[in-house]
């Protein structure tokens, strides 16, 4: 029963995905990024009460990567989709949020099979895409939400600006997909002790991560993972993503 723990743990991500992607479709994006980000907490703790019981497995492993199929590739498509579909519903350009599904599962499966990533990432994590997405669309659903911080941003999906900004949001989806399945070095946040010298890096980032949500609110989580690449740029190998 012990090593069904972490699977259990899982099929709560797979469960709150599916349910995330659910409401997005319904264009309760709120809804649907709160499943989303507790997906995502599933999916953290999952693996790491893998280690903590020595009860790792490669079915485990699969199931991890599709349920994050389900809630960092699907559920974030749909929500873009819903925000695209809201100003251009006849329009070419929501359909470019279905390529966030596809991007995310091949990035997936590179995952699994590429050995070099057993400590950090090469190419954007799936979860760290979907926070994005997530973020937006409650910023999209919900501007009132988007202003609680001590320095406020413009509301992007004021009325005045949504047409522009939708095409913006269909490209910054293109260029996160290619990051999804891209070379660039990242760094991991697991914790294999709690020293500073062994994780200055992951307690560096998770403090600014910190500073900005407070600062800049939900807009802060979109801001915490430009820093989260820039920092990996100039802390990481560029050959391998050993560390």
């Amino acid at each position: 029963m012990k090593k069904q723990i972490p699977n259990l743990i899982t099929l709560c991500n797979l469960l709150c995905g599916a349910i995330a992607t659910l409401y997005a479709a319904g264009g309760h994006l709120t809804v649907a990024a709160t499943f989303i980000l507790l997906g995502i907490i599933f999916d953290f703790f999952d693996g790491m009460t893998a280690r903590l019981l020595r009860v790792s497995s490669p079915i485990g492993k699969e199931l991890d990567s599709l349920a994050d199929v389900v809630t960092s590739g699907v559920a974030p498509g749909f929500i873009l989709f819903s925000m695209l579909d809201t100003y251009t519903p006849c329009c070419w350009l929501k359909w470019t949020a279905m390529l966030i599904p596809a991007f995310s599962a091949y990035r997936l499966a590179k995952f699994n099979l590429d050995t070099r990533q057993t400590h950090s990432f090469l190419g954007l994590p799936t979860p760290a895409n979907a926070l994005i997405w997530a973020a937006l669309g409650i910023a999209f659903s919900r501007p009132d939400l988007s202003q609680i911080a001590l320095l406020p941003l413009p509301d992007i999906f004021s009325i005045s600006t949504a047409h522009i900004e939708m095409p913006i949001l269909a490209v910054l989806s293109l260029l996160l997909d290619i990051a999804l399945v891209s070379e660039i070095p990242l760094f991991a946040l697991k914790f294999k002790n709690l020293s500073w010298g062994d994780n200055q890096v992951r307690f560096v980032f998770l403090l600014s991560c910190l500073a900005l949500i407070l600062l800049f609110g939900l807009y802060g989580i979109v801001l915490s993972i430009l820093w989260y690449v820039i920092l990996s740029l100039l802390t990481q190998p560029k050959a391998t993503a050993h560390e």
